[in-house]
C-alpha cells in the first residue's frame, strides 16, 4: 500500500490535485500543510483536538486548516477507481436525522463507507421518537448499542449539543435548527480555496435568509476566522438580531452587497422555519434579492456563485446563473463527501481502541 498520496498517484499528479502546482497563488498558511503532507512518508502527526464536531465556533484556524488539508487528500482518493480505506473498519456510524435530508445524509453515508465503517441510517419517522420518546431517551438507547460516531441533524437549535452530553461516542452536528451546520461551512471553504487558491483577503457575500440559516452562521464564523471579508445581504426582516457582532458587514440591497465580491453565496428561504410573513411575496423577493445575471454583474468579473442546496430556482437564484460557467454548486456536492470523510477520520483518531 502506498504510504502517501505522492506514492499512490505520483508527485506531479498530487501537485495538481492538491493545488501546489502554483504555490505563488496560495497563502503560506494554506500551502505549508500541503507540502508537509506531500513530502512526508507517513501521515501528519497532528491530531484533531476535539471529541465532537458540534460547530465552527469551537474550532481554531489551525483546526479548520487541518480538516481542509485532510479533505484535499479525500478528494484525490474519491477520484480514484479504488475509493475504499480501512480507517474506520470495525467502527459503527449511526446517521440520526430528525429532519429530511438528501445531500447531507447521503454524503455522510458515502463518507463512512469509503472509510470502512459499518453505517446505519436511522429512520426517525419509523422510530420510537414518533411514539413519544424523548431525545435523551433516544440518546441513551443508542448509546447502549455502543456506536463509535453518531451524525445528528435536528430541527431544534442546541439539540445536538444536548445529545452529545448523553453518549460516550463522538457526535457530529449535521445541522441543528438555525444554529450551525459546520460540515457545510467546511465544504464551502474547501470549494473556495480550491478555486481561488486562498480564503484570506477574499470578499464573500452571503445573500438571502440569513436569519433562519445555520449555513450562514457557520460560514460567517469560519470565513472570518480564516481572514475573509464577509458580508451579509438581506432585507431587514431576514437579518438576525446582533448579526453585526459576528464581524460581518451588513447590507440591505444587492447592489451594495455584491459590489466587488469574489464569492456570491446564495441562501434559500427557510419557509419551514418561518412563523409569519417575512417577505411580501416570493415574486417580489425574487425581484429584489434573487440572483440573476444583472445582479451578478455587480460583483467582480471573475466572481463565483455558490449555494448550499436545495435551490429554489427562480426565487433566490436564476437557472441561468445556477447552471452557468461561474457556478460551483455541483462541485460543492463533491467537496461535501471529501470534507465529511476528513471529519470522520479526524474524530476517529481520538476514539478508544
Amino acid at each position: 500500500m502506498a504510504r502517501s498520496l505522492s506514492d499512490a498517484i505520483g508527485p506531479s499528479r498530487a501537485d495538481t490535485l492538491l493545488g501546489t502546482a502554483a504555490p505563488a497563488a496560495l497563502h503560506p498558511l494554506t500551502l505549508r500543510p500541503y507540502r508537509m503532507r506531500l513530502m512526508a512518508d507517513t501521515r501528519s502527526p497532528i491530531v484533531f483536538p476535539h471529541r465532537h464536531l458540534l460547530g465552527i465556533e469551537a474550532l481554531s484556524a489551525p483546526d479548520i486548516l487541518h480538516l481542509l488539508d485532510m479533505a484535499e487528500e479525500a478528494v484525490a482518493l474519491s477520484r480514484q477507481v479504488e475509493k475504499k480505506r480501512s480507517i474506520l473498519r470495525g467502527r459503527t456510524q449511526i446517521n440520526l436525522f430528525f429532519e429530511n435530508s438528501t445531500r447531507t445524509q447521503a454524503s455522510f453515508e458515502i463518507a463512512g463507507k469509503r472509510l470502512g465503517a459499518d453505517v446505519m441510517n436511522m429512520s426517525v419517522a419509523n422510530s420510537s421518537v414518533k411514539k413519544g420518546e424523548t431525545l435523551i431517551d433516544t440518546a441513551v438507547t443508542l448509546n447502549a448499542m455502543r456506536p463509535d460516531i453518531i451524525i445528528v441533524r435536528h430541527q431544534e437549535s442546541g439539540a445536538v449539543d444536548l445529545l452529545s452530553r448523553k453518549v460516550d461516542c463522538s457526535v457530529v452536528n449535521a445541522g441543528d435548527g438555525s444554529h450551525e451546520h459546520p460540515t457545510q461551512a467546511l465544504l464551502d471553504a474547501l470549494t473556495i480555496r480550491r478555486n481561488k487558491g486562498r480564503i484570506e483577503g477574499l470578499t464573500v457575500a452571503i445573500c438571502g435568509d440569513v436569519a433562519h440559516s445555520r449555513v450562514a452562521r457557520s460560514n460567517m464564523l469560519l470565513l472570518a476566522r480564516l481572514g475573509a471579508r464577509v458580508r451579509v445581504v438581506a432585507p431587514s426582516t431576514l437579518l438576525p438580531a446582533g448579526v453585526d457582532r459576528l464581524g460581518v458587514e451588513v447590507h440591505r440591497n444587492m447592489r451594495d452587497g455584491l459590489r466587488d465580491a469574489d464569492i456570491v453565496m446564495m441562501l434559500r428561504l427557510q419557509l419551514e422555519r418561518m412563523s409569519g410573513a417575512f417577505v411580501p411575496s416570493l415574486r417580489e423577493y425574487a425581484r429584489f434579492y434573487g440572483l440573476d445575471e444583472e445582479k451578478l454583474a455587480y460583483a467582480k468579473p471573475d466572481a463565483l456563485v455558490m449555494h448550499p442546496g436545495p435551490m429554489n430556482r427562480g426565487v433566490e437564484i436564476d437557472t441561468a446563473v445556477a447552471d452557468g460557467p461561474r457556478s460551483l454548486i455541483t462541485e460543492q456536492v463533491e467537496m461535501g463527501v471529501a470534507v465529511r470523510m476528513a471529519v470522520l477520520e479526524a474524530l476517529a483518531q481520538n476514539l478508544p481502541n
